[in-house]
């Protein structure tokens, strides 16, 4: 490596924009740290080794410290030292050249060098961005490492963004169009040793809600890390060309500073950085430990230039906000009326034409379901769908009239907005996955090492008879009925689907309801089971293909009288009474649909509605049938229906006019 034998030629430099920027021969570096006395700019030739020159920067200007460096080898890296202390990296970074394998905990205390060279232009060989409209979504929500990690996977690179374009043709033939990533910003799995199993082994922060920046893709999820940049690029583009776009899953509410300095804004500026109560403490609204300032100056600086930088470089598609109710506090923590942050996003000419969703609560109890459409063009997580939707299928009572409503786009949820408001999901990553939802009553987190304390108490599940694994085949082909109730529940919605990854081939977490820590079989994505479950894949794919050839089932508004007939046991005659557990309804359009749901302990009759024409209602599906045994691909083929039929109790059917 070349190394650096005399001090470089400097000047002032600029502070117009933050982080590095090389122009020419030239390296401009700036950086906000206001309450400093003094920063050095540390170059190095070599990750592990003590820096080779240190520079004093000028400054602050506006807060901010500079200088312009000439012909300094690209293939150095930096950081800075604070106040002749500890190093620091710089927030802006875009590539670090400091890796350490997945899980190696000997990195801590250890600073993140910067690269210095600029990255050569990527080649996107013309494929464009799909531009899916929002009412044609169906979104798959992911994890990098978990998609391919699993030995069954016969991928070159498990766990890797390489992987994921191995198993693309997976992705496209199940029916996805979007794909909700959960973080792959850098973060720090190794941030909590002191969380432990029975083996008293360190746990590792799988999920990766711990970013330690917000610029720079995970350099262990790729084959090679230091073509990481490369490789997630590689990934998007042809994701892209295969007409499924690429969603973010982002972590604005917290970072992962802490004592290690693996981030460096603590270091840098606490105060306008972060949360602090007049005791200089953290605020804590995050669970985490520390609260994100999104609404300062430089806290909404740092994120839209995030933004902007993962949509113009790296082609992204649209962004999940985790705990996103923390964007609406003000720097004290109180909620504001309008903003700043989200003022910014909605005003961005690169942003406003992306997509944006909201987790619309935080961990301290400010719960904002509904309003993030005040602020902008948002989409919502939408937890009163998965709330009244788990309720009703398991047999709830006073829920009849919340389901319905659900079901056709939650309405009374966004009342100023459109089912589009609303991305409905049954599971997601926090909480039982699918197939626990209708297999344990109760949370089994204790391998996660906190005395089963964490995880959410209310689950809304129901084991259908026997907690866990069972021999009885009763309760075995009950829980598989409820599943696929579930799958037409989701599925038949108006809104946005949203599937857990795994779901769809009835992956089990073996009742954890908070894996977070679980970088094993309880996460990762076993395609074993994904060849021994083929009738369960074929159903869910064939549903969702369904979902895309009857545009009833994706309407831009909400549905009118002339688009919907509700019934009950009779036609035309609902019954939306405390005690009900049924529903059924028409979709009005040139070949009517039936759907009815049976969610009663009891058989039911059910008289089917007239029809003109001398049309006659085929049976498509009939959740008490196998997973194998419909007609979704052919449903000309479906059984002729008489006037009525008896339903087995935990049962719905899909019947459509010929």
């Amino acid at each position: 490596m070349e190394n650096i034998k005399k001090p470089p030629l400097y000047n002032k430099g600029s502070i117009d924009t933050l982080g590095l920027t090389i122009t020419g021969n030239s390296a401009n570096f700036a950086v906000y740290a206001p309450k400093a006395a003094q920063i050095t700019l540390c170059l190095f030739t070599h990750p592990h080794t003590q820096p080779k020159m240190e520079i004093p920067l000028f400054g602050p200007d506006q807060g901010i410290w500079h200088i312009e460096v000439h012909d300094i080898p690209l293939n150095a890296s930096y950081t800075y030292r604070m106040n002749g202390k500890e190093l620091l990296s710089d927030p802006y970074a875009r590539a670090f050249t400091s890796f350490y394998p997945w899980g190696d905990f000997s990195h801590k205390r250890t600073p993140f060098l910067s690269r210095i060279n600029p990255q050569p232009p990527f080649d996107w060989q013309g494929v464009k961005a799909p531009n899916i409209p929002l009412e044609e979504l169906i979104i798959y929500e992911m994890h990098i490492r978990g998609f391919t990690k699993h030995h069954s996977s016969c991928v070159k690179s498990p766990g890797t963004f390489a992987g994921v374009i191995e198993k693309i043709s997976y992705l496209k033939q199940l029916g996805i169009n979007a794909v909700e990533l959960m973080p792959i910003y850098e973060f720090d799995e190794t941030h909590s040793p002191k969380v432990y199993s029975a083996t008293k082994q360190p746990r590792i922060n799988y999920w990766g809600y711990n970013p330690i920046s917000f610029f720079i893709p995970v350099s262990r999820y790729a084959s090679k890390q230091e073509e990481a940049l490369d490789e997630f690029k590689s990934m998007v583009r042809e994701l892209h060309r295969a007409g499924i776009e690429v969603f973010l899953d982002v972590v604005y509410n917290h970072t992962g500073d802490g004592d290690d300095f693996l981030i460096s804004l603590r270091g840098f500026d606490k105060t306008h950085y972060f949360m602090i109560d007049e005791n200089e403490h953290d605020r804590n609204y995050t669970g985490c430990g520390n609260t994100f300032q999104t609404n300062s100056t430089m806290g909404q600086k740092i994120i839209i230039d995030s933004l902007r930088y993962w949509v113009e470089e790296m082609h992204i598609d649209g962004f999940r906000f985790d705990l996103a109710s923390i964007l609406t506090r003000g720097v004290d923590g109180h909620p504001l009326q309008d903003p700043p942050i989200l003022k910014a996003i909605a005003n961005d000419a690169i942003l406003k034409n992306v997509k944006l969703i909201a987790e619309p609560w935080d961990a301290a109890g400010l719960n904002q379901v509904g309003q993030f459409q005040k602020w902008g063009d948002w989409s919502e997580w939408n937890s009163s769908f998965r709330d009244h939707v788990r309720k009703f299928i398991k047999g709830t009572e006073n829920e009849v009239g919340f389901f319905a409503t659900s079901m056709t786009g939650s309405q009374f949820t966004y009342p100023t907005g459109s089912p589009q408001s609303g991305i409905n999901f049954v599971t997601a990553h926090d909480g039982f996955c699918l197939r626990d939802l209708v297999t344990y009553q109760h949370k089994q987190n204790i391998d996660n090492g906190e005395n089963n304390r964490d995880g959410s108490t209310q689950n809304d599940s129901w084991n259908c008879g026997d907690e866990g694994p069972t021999q009885n085949i009763e309760i075995h082909e009950l829980r598989e009925r409820q599943m696929r109730n579930f799958w037409l529940a989701l599925l038949l919605s108006q809104g946005i689907p949203m599937i857990l990854m795994g779901d769809e081939i009835g992956h089990t977490r073996k009742g954890n309801n908070n894996p977070y820590v679980q970088d094993n079989d309880i996460n990762w994505f076993d395609w074993k089971i994904w060849e021994q479950n083929h009738s369960m894949v074929q159903f869910v794919s064939s549903l969702i293909h369904f979902r895309k050839r009857h545009s009833i089932l994706r309407k831009k508004h909400f549905l009118k009288d002339d688009d919907i007939d509700w019934h009950g046991h009779l036609p035309n005659h609902p019954d939306w009474k405390a005690h009900s557990r049924f529903i059924a309804f028409t979709l009005k359009e040139k070949q009517a649909l039936y759907v009815a749901f049976n969610t009663d302990f009891h058989h039911a009759e059910v008289f089917l509605p007239h029809l003109q024409d001398n049309q006659q209602w085929k049976l498509i599906v009939n959740t008490e049938d196998p997973w194998e045994c419909h007609n979704l691909d052919t449903p000309e083929k479906g059984i002729r229906l008489e006037s009525s039929i008896k339903m087995a109790p935990h049962s719905a059917l899909i019947a459509k006019a010929y």
